[in-house]
């Protein structure tokens, strides 16, 4: 894996911080000038160098457009770092307590999401663009802790003229990705920054550690959400006239019964209940289970079988979802069992801004809608579809009141 690479720190242990910027100083302006430099720069600043370069950015770029508010919220709710803030915040608090360094959390992309410090230094990363909504990324601001730990895929601390554009050369920062286990994708990175002269070559290891820290949080999540899907689908299994394994969202098997022992599945990304073909086992009828699925190896000769989604509405509402495999059960927040009633009520689909104004009288707070949505989706995945937001095909939804006998088939798609 890229950051099992040890990280090199900028500074060593007993290095004076202003004879080496100042060499770190001739390096870089030897090297944009097309001069020979006194040393060469490290190699992840070299190759970050190059890398930027070739972009075409300059050293007196200013960087691109801050995000704004509606959109850095999307960034935040669809980066899949929200559960991470807090822990994150918790394990590097000493080195922003004393208020010469700030905290920072960005996407993939490089965003900046979130940040926290004192005012004092938040105003002077203010000066440098360093705001949240402002992208990071290397072919943004050039060589920097946040865009070249990404590019990199390892965790990297830039001091002073290591960085490309030279009004941050009186920056020090040390920024470390996160890695989804489940996925391998990269979410994002941590980064703590402050003015050059708090520059330390501890804290590049300390913020590597928090990273894979955070990615041992998210292993941990992975186990639990697999042991309770292996719950609910043991006794589907058991049921199960032929070979299927119970997988979650990520393909991770859970549970089989019938096939030859794997850890993982290739499930198609735009998976929904039906027949698809599954790299390695051939045509698979999917299932939607909570948090994941059932997938059977399809009899050729057979038609793939409908999902029955029921939503039992009440004081205390339930979705019964039926299929070949058999039944489970979800209950819903009262607000998902009104979203559900919702999409059920138009087969259609329905955009944000529509599942904004329906639910929350209010057409603009797409946001909030589309977050709504993701948290359902989380438990309900299989049955849903978006873009616009609907149930998926091959799902056919009845609607169940308080009374038993009041049964009624949702409009045909």
């Amino acid at each position: 894996m890229p950051h099992a690479v040890p990280p090199e720190p900028a500074l060593a242990a007993g290095d004076d911080p202003r004879a080496h910027a100042a060499v770190l100083h001739a390096v870089y302006d030897a090297s944009m000038t097309g001069g020979r430099p006194p040393a060469r720069p490290r190699s992840v600043i070299g190759e970050s160098w190059d890398r930027v370069r070739q972009t075409g950015l300059r050293p007196d770029s200013t960087g691109d457009p801050v995000l704004d508010t509606v959109d850095l919220e999307q960034r935040r709710s669809e980066s899949g770092l929200t559960e991470l803030l807090a822990p994150l915040m918790h394990h590097l608090d000493t080195l922003i307590v004393d208020g010469e360094n700030i905290l920072v959390v960005a996407d993939a992309g490089g965003r900046v999401l979130w940040r926290n410090g004192v005012n004092r230094v938040l105003h002077r990363a203010d000066r440098l663009g360093f705001t949240e909504g402002a992208s990071w990324a290397e072919d943004s601001v050039g060589t920097n802790a946040i865009g070249t730990a990404l590019a990199s895929g390892r965790a990297v601390q830039v001091f002073s003229a290591e960085h490309f554009v030279r009004t941050h050369h009186e920056w020090t920062c040390a920024g470390a990705p996160i890695r989804d286990p489940r996925s391998g994708r990269v979410l994002g990175a941590v980064d703590v920054s402050g003015p050059a002269a708090t520059i330390h070559p501890t804290t590049l290891a300390l913020v590597d550690t928090v990273a894979r820290l955070a990615e041992s949080e998210l292993r941990e999540h992975h186990r639990a959400g697999l042991d309770a899907l292996r719950a609910v689908a043991a006794p589907i299994l058991a049921r199960s006239a032929g070979p299927a394994f119970a997988v979650d969202a990520y393909g991770w098997v859970a549970a089989l019964d019938g096939v030859d022992p794997r850890a993982r599945l290739t499930i198609p990304g735009t998976a929904s209940a039906g027949r698809h073909r599954v790299q390695g086992i051939g045509d698979c009828d999917l299932e939607p289970l909570p948090g994941g699925w059932l997938v059977r190896v399809a009899d050729i000769a057979a038609e793939p079988d409908l999902v029955q989604v029921e939503i039992v509405d009440g004081p205390q509402p339930l979705v019964r979802v039926s299929g070949a495999g058999g039944t489970w059960v979800h209950h819903p927040t009262p607000r998902h069992a009104q979203l559900l009633r919702l999409l059920a009520d138009h087969p259609e689909g329905l955009t944000a801004a529509e599942v904004a104004a329906r639910v929350f009288g209010d057409p603009s707070r797409r946001i909030t809608a589309r977050s709504e949505m993701s948290r359902l989706r989380k438990h309900l995945g299989g049955l849903l579809a978006a873009n616009p937001y609907r149930f998926a095909g091959h799902v056919v939804v009845l609607r169940t009141d308080d009374d038993p006998g009041a049964r009624r088939r949702q409009p045909s798609r």
